[in-house]
């Protein structure tokens, strides 16, 4: 029995090194590879062109039909003023200045309220509510009878003065009588500040037209962000029932990192967007560089005053920056004419037509740079022949050929 399998095995093992043996030797035909020119090129022969042949890894060609068609454009690398930006987050600030709290002069209920919502803009001076308080009537009336008072008092004083200058008066009498009529002028003259802090006006207080209620004033012109009060409330001096922000004088507050501290001056351009109301940029310039280092996120706060067009006021609001930095000349290309293809960037570039319909396009490995106007700077890892043009425009077409191309060699 093992005779007989051995007898097997040695037949197997003896097929098998024929068929290896055939493969080897000749090419089978009609399997659709020619082995003779693979055996070649394994071990370095001619390919019948005289020279080894390359795979297309860098180059493609297109005809002068595509070219047209697609709008495919050349020129040349330039040489520009690029400028270079640091980047910069931040809001839209106020000065301390701006903004304005509005309060009661004095303890009461509120009254004839007007219908106020926040966001709204009010002027300086508007009656925004009254106040009630029975003390106001009393302060006024204790006005009027200190007044009433001191014009007796002034009538008798001059009164002792006659008899006085006529040697019949007595000179103690007319010293009490300046005393008190000293008090009673002070006592008048305090009385009025208080009612003038109230917003009442003296000089034509009557018995007549004593007032029931002062009214509560916008004290600044601008746009209510906070409203804190309601007809019935009973209020005091240190409850703030309005907030009012003025943005006359809205400017930027932008944080630097600490990298980029050194780069920064006084008078350079900003450019900005709000992104909460759309993509349109807006013009600053830097007015103060901060003096306070921020150790909890390494930054360094910055000024920028606005000019032209200004967005719409919205406190705090989040601002995306660009700082500008001095024009510098470097080499730059059209920002369409720059192919990014994951970590990598190139331009395509060209000798023009030769000698036939096709061109050849080749793909120049590139750093990318700063985008300023449309053109970005770069930096070639190779350099570009003399004479050679390069694509601005319809890169993405040479692009996605050049992807089809290596997808058909690799099949």
């Amino acid at each position: 029995m093992k005779s007989l399998i051995y007898s097997i095995l040695s037949m197997v093992v003896l097929i098998m090194v024929l068929s290896l043996t055939a493969c080897g030797g000749q090419s089978v035909e009609g399997d659709g590879h020619d082995h003779g020119a693979e055996e070649a090129t394994a071990h370095g022969e001619d390919n019948g062109h005289g020279e080894e042949e390359e795979p297309m890894e860098r180059e493609i060609h297109l005809t002068k039909n595509q070219i047209e068609t697609v709008g495919i454009a050349f020129g040349d690398i330039s040489s520009i003023k690029i400028n270079d930006y640091i980047r910069a987050t931040g809001t839209l600030g106020l000065p301390p200045q701006s903004n304005a709290s509005v309060s009661a002069r004095a303890g009461g209920f509120i009254k004839n309220s007007a219908k106020l919502v926040e966001g709204m803009y009010v002027k300086k001076g508007a009656i925004v509510a009254f106040l009630e308080n029975p003390e106001f009537i009393r302060q006024q009336q204790e006005y009027l009878e200190v007044s009433a008072a001191l014009i007796y008092l002034e009538q008798e004083l001059e009164r002792q003065q006659s008899l006085i200058d006529s040697n019949a008066g007595v000179m103690k009498n007319l010293q009490k009588l300046q005393s008190e009529v000293n008090i009673k002028t002070a006592t008048l003259m305090g009385l009025g500040k208080q009612l003038a802090y109230l917003g009442i006006d003296v000089a034509d207080l009557s018995p007549e037209n004593i007032a029931e209620r002062i009214p509560i004033i916008a004290s600044m012109s601008g746009y209510l962000t906070a409203i804190n009060m309601h007809n019935g409330m009973y209020v005091t001096p240190q409850i703030e029932l309005m907030e009012i922000v003025s943005d006359d004088h809205l400017h930027l507050e932008l944080d630097v990192f600490e990298k980029d501290i050194a780069f920064l001056k006084e008078e350079q351009k900003i450019s900005y967007t709000v992104p909460a109301l759309g993509n349109t940029v807006y013009d600053a310039e830097v007015h103060i560089i901060g003096k306070q280092f921020d150790l909890s996120n390494k930054t360094v706060r910055i000024h920028g005053h606005l000019e032209n067009e200004q967005p719409q006021f919205i406190k705090d609001l989040f601002v995306d920056a660009k700082i500008w930095l001095n024009d510098q000349t470097v080499s730059a290309v059209p920002e369409n004419a720059i192919i990014r293809d994951g970590a990598s960037s190139y331009i395509y570039m060209t000798p023009g037509p030769q000698g036939g319909d096709e061109v050849k396009f080749e793909k120049v490995m590139v750093i990318p740079g700063t985008t300023d106007k449309g053109y970005t700077s770069v930096k070639l890892m190779h350099v570009i022949p003399e004479g050679m043009k390069i694509v601005t425009e319809g890169a993405y077409y040479v692009y996605a050929q050049s992807m089809a191309g290596e997808l058909e060699h690799e099949h």
